[in-house]
């Protein structure tokens, strides 16, 4: 599937301070050619443009940011034809390093990479899901991910960087943990204290948690941890190693495609990273559409590769022939 290659409306944050940030800044100003640029003044600003663009039937939207400026404007597509384009200029950058797009490092001529895949106008459909209503393409968190993220400042990240959000997860496994029912369509139940959905499998970065999933198979992968403390910690370890679902361990790894969690107290919630509120109850469900996405129609090799084979590893040991078989890489 292509898309006509246009001059498209980009959306951008002019108050990037990071290194990464400002780099990207000056690959827009020496690009500006080949867009039509649109500063941003907050995370409801783009969400608002990009819903604008989207009424008014344009073909695609750039978005030009971290995963925060990406949710926005993914907000303000959902449900309509226009396909996104991405050009990660943030810290993270997970979806674009699950779609395969290049992620820049210290240098911005990455960027470059991304620009030419966008304009080989090659577009995926992905699913896209909601959380009460919220939209999200990634993952989402109820519980102790989302508390960390709502624990942790931003003069403490400024100060700190990623050690801000390792001190809040020390403050969160002190507490008492809620208690949490996973409730399927289907009518299967599953009780834990914290719950983590993946569309895809990447989280935190380059971190493939939910080994499973697949972003095109209308299906949610959900991460049931029943244990807190130190418990929770050695399933989360398992989990960055790419084998729960092999070892033992007291994580419940579901698929779904509706599902609610209810919670005996409202609790912090998620959606791509990004803090959306305290809730009792979470339902889940797929969007009224997939979300359309400019992407490579084939990953390159490189780093991302090697970790994927990295991970699939202890799978490929363990002999699990049904699982790879299963979920194959779509990309």
């Amino acid at each position: 599937m292509q898309a006509a290659q246009s001059r498209y409306p980009l959306l951008y944050n002019p108050n990037a301070r990071s290194q990464k940030g400002k780099r990207a800044l000056q690959f827009l100003m020496a690009n500006a050619q080949d867009f039509i640029l649109y500063a941003t003044r907050d995370i409801d600003d783009a969400r608002e443009l990009a819903a604008d663009f989207a009424e008014k039937g344009e073909t695609v939207v750039l978005a030009a940011g971290g995963d925060g400026t990406l949710n926005a404007v993914i907000q303000g597509l959902a449900g309509s034809e226009t396909a996104l384009g991405i050009l990660p200029a943030g810290t993270m950058n997970v979806f674009a390093r699950e779609m395969g797009i290049p992620v820049p490092n210290l240098q911005s001529s990455k960027l470059s990479k991304a620009l030419e895949i966008i304009d080989a106008g090659f577009v995926r459909e992905v699913d896209l899901f909601v959380a009460n209503d919220q939209p999200f393409v990634q993952m989402a968190g109820i519980g102790f991910d989302a508390q960390v993220i709502e624990d942790t400042t931003v003069e403490s990240k400024n100060l700190l960087g990623p050690l801000a959000f390792l001190m809040s997860a020390v403050k969160v496994l002190g507490e008492k943990p809620p208690k949490m029912r996973v409730i399927c369509k289907d009518g299967r139940e599953f009780e834990g204290v914290a719950v983590l959905v993946g569309n895809g499998q990447l989280y935190g970065g380059q971190v493939k948690l939910f080994s499973k999933a697949c972003n095109e198979d209308e299906m949610l992968d959900i991460l049931v941890f029943k244990e807190s403390g130190y418990k929770f910690v050695l399933d989360t370890i398992k989990g960055i190693a790419g084998v729960i679902d092999l070892v033992s361990s007291s994580v419940e790894y579901v698929q779904a495609d509706e599902f609610t969690v209810i919670s005996d107290r409202d609790v912090p919630v998620e959606v791509d990273g990004e803090y959306v509120g305290r809730f009792e109850e979470v339902d889940f469900k797929p969007a009224e559409r997939k979300l359309r996405v400019l992407a490579p129609e084939h990953v390159e090799g490189g780093f991302a590769h090697l970790w994927k084979n990295w991970q699939d590893l202890p799978r490929k040991l363990a002999g699990d022939g049904k699982n790879s078989e299963v979920k194959q890489d779509s990309k």
